[in-house]
């Protein structure tokens, strides 16, 4: 709405004259009304060369990397502006774990500014987000992928669904678990909410797409319950594994 919009700068403006942005990263004077500096936002490490399908770092781009061309992804196409590498990597396990609130808001406007270099591409109608199980969501106290979905929809002008994904069951953590593995563990924990409140085309947002395993799974959800096209969006894209 255009008074929230107003009262949004006003506040921002205020914040800003009071206190000045400083470097999350270096601690040197925040450039462009960020708190991110203009050597560490240089050093931010850009995903340029990439899977197409599934925004996989490659050395040179590809239309389809070798896991793409062994597995069929069940989502349309991946963007994810980011590898995650370091020193993005610093500011995602702040916001992610640390409960830096001030993190996450630099990495959406990160990735609203990176979305105005996107190549153009057919947007959905809707952006859902991936969900945490109520345990997870008590002990975070927020959904990271949420808080990044938020103010990229308001950029976009593109109705959110925080409830159109669900969590069933509070899996593991993924981290160290190999890629069969994550399947097992990730087998048959999302479900969608109401099928039919959902559009033809939608794209669910994450923080760090990392072998793609949750983002494929709520991918096939989504496709089952009668989706046409999902898209995959997220900050940032590990490299693969060695």
């Amino acid at each position: 709405m255009e008074w929230r919009q107003k009262v949004d700068t006003a506040v921002g403006a205020l914040i800003a004259a009071v206190l000045p942005p400083r470097c999350l990263l270096c601690g040197a004077d925040g450039a462009h009304g960020r708190d991110l500096c203009a050597g560490c936002h240089a050093d931010l490490p850009r995903n340029h060369c990439r899977c197409a399908r599934c925004a996989l770092p490659l050395e040179h781009a590809a239309e389809r990397c070798g896991i793409c061309l062994k597995h069929e992804p069940p989502f349309a196409a991946a963007w994810a502006p980011f590898r995650y590498a370091h020193p993005l990597d610093l500011l995602e396990a702040r916001f992610k774990f640390q409960r830096n609130l001030a993190a996450g808001r630099l990495l959406s406007s990160l990735m609203i500014d990176a979305f105005a270099e996107r190549p153009p591409a057919a947007l959905p109608e809707r952006l859902l987000c991936v969900p945490l199980h109520d345990e997870r969501l008590r002990e975070r106290g927020y959904n990271q992928a949420l808080e990044l979905a938020r103010p990229l929809a308001r950029a976009l002008g593109i109705p959110l669904d925080a409830e159109a994904l669900l969590r069933l069951r509070n899996t593991r953590a993924q981290t160290g678990l190999d890629a069969n593995a994550r399947r097992r563990n990730l087998h048959a924990a999302f479900a969608v909410a109401d099928p039919a409140r959902l559009p033809a085309h939608v794209a669910i947002i994450d923080d760090v797409m990392t072998t793609g395993t949750t983002l494929r799974e709520c991918a096939r959800v989504l496709r089952r319950a009668g989706v046409a096209r999902v898209d995959v969006w997220a900050l940032a894209r590990a490299p693969a594994r060695r």
